[in-house]
């Protein structure tokens, strides 16, 4: 007798996501010189990020163009964050879907930081993750010295599991893995 598994259908994710000031859409490889000029250029920004910032659109491109393969791929969805009253991208968030789990990363503009935007924005990645019937965790972290990201998951309803010791190389911090902060929502 043999025994049949089935794996889950593979997770789609809706192209657009919707908050009071914000549009999250899929980005478009046309957007890299307006991402560039935001805040992939911003060394403050990538400060506590595993990415060393862009030094050109082009390089920007290359992310864009990464963030559409892993779309497509099922394995991971990126967001562009655009305010409605502007229509230009301020920021990106991102969703890496594991097995029962999806991790959450981000950023933004300085200019935009302090205005809970952030916290709208993870409020919706995290409530449409949450909402897919294979998914039952979502989970983030942040160095141990990033108060404001911690700050943005605690208004998100997401609640401090711990620290991840030596967890993650920020290229911007130190060349040595760092403690994190972990914090998760389950259904």
């Amino acid at each position: 007798m043999s025994q049949s598994t089935t794996e889950p259908a593979a997770l789609t994710a809706p192209e657009v996501l919707a908050t009071q000031r914000l549009t999250l859409r899929r980005p478009r490889l046309e957007d890299a010189a307006a991402l560039f000029a935001e805040y992939t250029h911003d060394a403050e920004v990538a400060r506590f990020l595993t990415w060393k910032p862009s030094q050109s659109a082009e390089e920007t491109g290359k992310y864009i163009e990464r963030s559409l393969k892993r779309w497509e791929s099922g394995e991971g969805f990126s967001w562009l964050l655009v305010l409605k009253a502007e229509d230009r991208p301020i920021g990106a968030i991102g969703c890496d879907v594991k097995e029962c789990r999806a991790s959450v990363g981000y950023c933004m503009a300085r200019r935009c930081w302090g205005q809970g935007l952030m916290t709208e924005a993870v409020k919706a990645v995290s409530d449409w993750a949450l909402s897919c019937p294979n998914i039952f965790r979502v989970w983030a972290c942040c160095d141990c010295e990033n108060v404001a990201s911690a700050r943005v998951m605690e208004k998100c309803g997401m609640q401090r599991e711990g620290i991840l010791r030596r967890w993650i190389v920020l290229p911007n911090v130190s060349a040595e893995p760092r403690d994190c902060l972990v914090y998760s929502r389950v259904r």
